[in-house]
């Protein structure tokens, strides 16, 4: 006589399957993220924004003040201006934008914040740079009397741009 054989039935809705299925989904994207998404040098980015930790970029309200901005970081520049424009930071960041933000974080700015906001640019010429026969200039991006942003750059068509902080 056989014996009583009981039976074991467990049945799974859909929506369990769908859940599991888009949590293991999410994982191995996040792994393929995480993977895959560049590294950058941190000495090299910690250095600029160390060094930048401890400027006071706020109360820069007069053309002495933007010059003794200037001035911690090493720069000697002309008494004046030679340029002052109002622009506006666009709302949306194209490639040229997104780099040169970036290039603003690693300072400890970020454009970002101030995205479709008018600001003013103020660039004067540097006379001090070190090893370098053409012109130089530094470029001052302010908002309601804070340093948002800029750079020192080359106005040659091979020229260069780099931080506030002097490298050489």
């Amino acid at each position: 006589m056989p014996k009583n054989k009981k039976m074991f039935v467990y049945s799974i809705k859909a929506q369990t399957v769908q859940f599991f299925s888009i949590v293991t989904l999410s994982v191995i994207a996040l792994l393929v993220l995480i993977a895959f998404i560049p590294t950058y040098e941190p000495s090299v980015v910690n250095t600029l924004y160390t060094e930048t930790a401890n400027v006071n970029f706020s109360k820069i309200k007069t053309n002495d003040d933007r010059i003794d901005f200037l001035e911690q970081f090493g720069w000697t520049v002309a008494e004046n201006a030679v340029d002052e424009q109002k622009v506006t930071i666009p709302q949306e960041f194209d490639k040229i934008m997104l780099s040169y933000n970036e290039f603003q974080r690693q300072m400890g700015l970020d454009l970002a914040k101030y995205k479709g906001k008018s600001v003013t640019r103020y660039t004067y010429e540097v006379t001090n740079y070190p090893e370098y026969e053409g012109r130089v200039y530094a470029n001052l991006l302010i908002y309601r009397n804070k340093v948002i942003g800029g750079d020192i750059c080359s106005a040659d068509s091979r020229g260069f741009l780099q931080g506030f902080v002097k490298t050489k």
